[in-house]
């Protein structure tokens, strides 16, 4: 069912009769009324009733349940729920919107879930027959097709898609988080990338992917031949990948969708090639003044540049004024982070910045020393990885074996 902020039911579908929409008034009290949503996990056990919700905006998707399921599966048909309601009522649909389609909504309800299971959550397959909302009409498929394609195996591609030119576009994207102190030694480093693939391919083509894995490369290495490889953790893939043969032999395969979309995310913790240095020196003069100087240097190519720079300094909590300078982009104190946030659009590699904070402190009546917590940085660098992931191969496989340009 989905909730708005005041706790009412806009929607509910009941799929099985263990649950009654009664049960709605105790998520609204012990959830929405105490204002837990925020500050407590997503799961909710009132009553022997089992809620699990998310949010948009002000409304709440919940699920409620009897049954001991899956959380994961729960959440994960959550998500694709809004993510379909997104391609019918756009991006930042709303409490009115959802009022105004209720005979779409419903009808949607109906077609990704049957009798609690989930069913096809896939847009291009729904946007075949339910052309409602944002989504135009395309042209009417023949009854033997769309049957085939919804119950089919493969209802994230349709057949007999046709391209003069087989192209496939591929981008390794990577955001790196790290933590260092105030002495300049890091304290935490992590990649999370995702490998996003844009697919313009005739049929039904079957594609074979891979990574630097470093367990795939020490079982291709010989004895004389030893590679270096990349030590991936937490791989998810897109539901079209064949998770058997990943597990097997650590082989991406898999028929691709039409168009673009997301093939995996991965995270890698170590041996972490840090684009950037930093070099803090804190100077505190007694209670009332303290100055910060940083310098940032770039240690990617001269050939690359980064992008989306934000580095956040913290400063104390007392601090009443500050002059800062910066050799080039934006930087300011913003007192609800209690940082200096520097901002810098474009940032070229080898290159060198500073900048100087001269902070005038609150006298307080109980004075605590200063922990100093570590800066943060976010940025982002193109054609260039942090964890030293890069595509080894991939092949398309089609039965009239045309060729496919890759990028």
């Amino acid at each position: 069912m989905v909730l708005n902020q005041k706790g009412e039911i806009m929607i509910s579908r009941q799929y099985r009769d263990d649950v009654s929409r009664v049960a709605a008034d105790s998520f609204r009290i012990q959830v929405i009324a105490a204002k837990e949503a925020s500050s407590q996990p997503p799961i909710k056990r009132i009553e022997n009733c089992s809620f699990l919700y998310t949010r948009h905006l002000n409304m709440y998707f919940v699920a409620l349940t009897k049954s001991n399921v899956n959380p994961a599966l729960v959440f994960e048909y959550l998500f694709q729920k809004i993510r379909v309601l997104k391609a019918y009522l756009g991006e930042e649909f709303d409490e009115n919107s959802m009022r105004n389609n209720m005979t779409l909504i419903y009808e949607l309800m109906d077609e990704t879930m049957d009798f609690g299971y989930p069913q096809n959550c896939a847009v291009d397959v729904l946007r075949l027959y339910i052309n409602l909302g944002n989504i135009k009409p395309q042209d009417e498929p023949e009854p033997e097709q769309l049957t085939k394609q919804i119950t089919g195996a493969i209802d994230w591609r349709r057949e007999g898609i046709r391209y003069k030119k087989n192209e496939v576009y591929i981008d390794v994207l990577e955001s790196v988080n790290l933590l260092i102190s105030s002495s300049g030694s890091i304290l935490r480093s992590e990649v999370t990338g995702r490998v996003q693939m844009n697919t313009k391919l005739t049929g039904m083509p079957e594609c074979k992917f891979g990574l630097n894995d470093k367990l795939v490369i020490e079982k291709e290495s010989t004895a004389g031949r030893k590679k270096s490889g990349v030590e991936i953790d937490d791989c998810t893939f897109h539901r079209c990948v064949r998770l058997g043969k990943f597990d097997a032999d650590r082989t991406i395969t898999f028929i691709p969708p039409d168009g673009e979309f997301e093939l995996m995310r991965y995270r890698v913790n170590d041996n972490v090639n840090l684009p950037f240095r930093l070099i803090p020196a804190v100077q505190e003069e007694g209670q009332t003044k303290a100055s910060i100087n940083l310098k940032v240097i770039a240690n990617f190519s001269e050939k690359l540049f980064a992008t989306h720079v934000v580095i956040k300094v913290p400063v104390p909590k007392n601090t009443s004024k500050s002059k800062i300078k910066n050799s080039f982009g934006r930087a300011k104190y913003e007192p609800e982070q209690n940082a200096i946030v520097w901002r810098i659009k474009r940032f070229p590699g080898k290159a060198e910045c500073m900048l100087s904070v001269d902070l005038e402190l609150v006298r307080t009546v109980r004075p605590k020393a200063w922990v100093r917590p570590p800066i943060n940085v976010e940025f982002q660098v193109p054609m260039f990885t942090a964890s030293g992931v890069h595509v080894r191969f991939l092949r398309v496989y089609d039965k009239s074996g045309y060729q496919t340009n890759r990028w």
